[in-house]
């Protein structure tokens, strides 16, 4: 799985549990992904949450510019109110600023500004692919230290896992032209208001299958990686991922230097954040990462990056039950 249902924390509400995020260029401009209620999850969005698209602009892992998405009360016909709003510098770090209503609308419903932003939310097909059994063998390698155990991974019958399951998407686009900058980074947050007042991150996301290839099932780490920022996770989290994967690299008999590559692994996925050159295609790849598409092989390239070696699925981009489409909001209706 990707960031489905990753942590304690996360499962205390579906709702607010952000499975995967997409950064990928659009048909009017970037557009932005956020999933949560994964596996067919039904209640919709959380009418006491906050939905946070972080936009990073100066490459420091701090964010610049936040676009919150806000919900009312399911309705009668099970669509909800939706609120956009844009909070920049300090505001956007700040859960209570106000920041600028750019969007008021409902879910289902393709909305637009003046300034060209738009918006969508409601429920949605799963486009994440993954086999199962692929990634419990690479958890179990990078959890225990041990090498890859191929023997506990199906490939005579590869299933998707996600198959026929739906999650709630909230699709953004931006014009390149509100950025002023080539390269941007992002990450997805979720947080929920409190009884005392203010807020609690539940969770947030980028790289794919970070918490659920690094740290174990139902474990604190996982809960506290989700409330953290990608500026802290160097220091908080290298450490230990320099160790887990040099132990697992090193089981493999994958690289002369398993310490070294622990450290390009560090490196490359912390902070953690999506980045993207505007205005060019998306690709979360092998050799290189640029944002990420809704067909993208994630997963493969998230084994080979921390196992120095190719796992394959046995899947690809057909094993999505309905494709995604070419036009806003681009992710195909839910199965």
């Amino acid at each position: 799985m990707s960031h489905h249902l990753d942590s304690p924390l996360a499962r205390q509400d579906p709702r607010l549990d952000i499975s995967d995020v997409y950064l990928f260029r659009g048909t009017t401009g970037t557009a932005f992904v956020i999933n949560v209620n994964p596996l067919s999850g039904a209640g919709a969005f959380h009418p006491e949450g906050r939905y946070e698209f972080k936009i990073d602009t100066d490459g420091d892992a701090v964010e610049d510019r936040t676009y919150c998405v806000t919900f009312g009360e399911l309705d009668g016909d099970g669509w909800q109110a939706l609120e956009l709003r844009r909070l920049d510098g300090e505001d956007a770090r700040d859960r209570d600023a106000a920041g600028t209503v750019l969007v008021r609308g409902r879910t289902g419903t393709k909305l637009g500004a003046e300034s060209g932003v738009r918006i969508w939310a409601g429920p949605a097909a799963d486009p994440f692919y993954i086999n199962g059994a692929v990634v419990g063998a690479v958890k179990d390698a990078v959890m225990n230290g041990t090498a890859l155990d191929v023997a506990a991974i199906d490939y005579e019958q590869p299933a998707n896992l996600f198959a026929g399951t739906n999650v709630n998407a909230i699709v953004l686009e931006i014009p390149d032209e509100d950025f002023e900058v080539a390269v941007i980074g992002f990450w997805g947050t979720t947080a929920l208001a409190t009884d005392a007042g203010g807020w609690r991150q539940i969770n947030r996301c980028a790289y794919p299958l970070v918490n659920t290839i690094l740290y174990p099932d139902d474990s604190q780490q996982a809960s506290d990686y989700n409330t953290t920022q990608p500026s802290q996770d160097p220091d908080l989290y290298g450490p230990l991922v320099h160790d887990l994967v040099s132990k697992a690299v090193a089981a493999a008999h994958t690289s002369d230097d398993p310490a070294a590559h622990a450290s390009r692994v560090v490196g490359e996925i912390f902070p953690d954040m999506l980045r993207y050159e505007l205005g060019t295609a998306a690709g979360f790849g092998f050799a290189a990462r640029n944002g990420r598409g809704l067909a993208d092989c994630a997963a493969e390239v998230m084994f080979a990056l921390v196992l120095n070696r190719a796992v394959p699925l046995g899947l690809d981009s057909r094993s999505i039950a309905v494709a995604p489409g070419r036009g806003f909001p681009y992710l195909a209706p839910p199965v």
